[in-house]
């Protein structure tokens, strides 16, 4: 997702410490079109994380487990929304809409995930996952030279191992992402909704 809406309007709608950085140079540089372009990314990234907490915090409260799985659910609607906008609509409005909205969706999956994995994982966050990786690694590597307990080793190497795994797939998406919606374009968003909701829909339906 990512990597399709650089290619549709220009802009990383999960790269948060990009915006912000362009939002500060656009403003040294006196280009308010990037300022307000840059802080609307920036706030709809928010309004995205805050509108998955809320769901959480509700479903918490009626105890349903699901409600991880309708928070993806949602984004897999409103990603299928985004999908029809670009395929129907001209350029304008529909280069906002798209960069506006991806950066909502980005901000509700990332902080759905942060929910799910209570703060280990960030799933747009790569700075942190590769820092975490050089951490890990360093601290498994360690290991060879200065004994530890088994069971904390063991913990290294899967802490190691799941955000390794969490930057390859990261990777890989953005290049299959490219590649689909450069052939692709709004079919792809449309794909993607319909992969995301197929994932989805036996959690969100579950009542256990």
């Amino acid at each position: 997702m990512n990597a399709a809406g650089f290619l549709a309007v220009g802009y990383y709608s999960a790269n948060m410490t990009g915006n912000v950085s362009a939002l500060a140079s656009g403003l040294h540089e006196g280009r308010m079109e990037v300022v307000l372009s840059c802080c609307g990314l920036v706030l709809a990234f928010v309004a995205g994380a805050v509108l998955s907490t809320l769901l959480v915090h509700a479903g918490r409260r009626r105890h349903l487990p699901s409600i991880y799985a309708r928070s993806i659910l949602l984004e897999a609607c409103l990603l299928g929304l985004l999908g029809t906008i670009d395929l129907l609509f001209p350029a304008q409005p529909r280069d906002p809409l798209l960069a506006y909205g991806l950066s909502f969706l980005m901000g509700l999956q990332n902080a759905t995930v942060t929910r799910i994995s209570g703060a280990r994982v960030r799933t747009t966050h790569m700075t942190g996952m590769l820092t975490d990786v050089g951490l890990e690694l360093a601290d498994w590597l360690d290991t060879f030279f200065n004994p530890v307990d088994p069971a904390r080793r063991a913990a290294t190497r899967e802490r190691l191992g799941l955000h390794a795994a969490i930057v390859l797939s990261f990777t890989l998406g953005g290049i299959s992402g490219a590649f689909l919606y450069g052939w692709w374009s709004g079919l792809f968003l449309l794909l993607l909704a319909g992969v995301l909701a197929c994932l989805a829909l036996p959690g969100a339906l579950s009542h256990e």
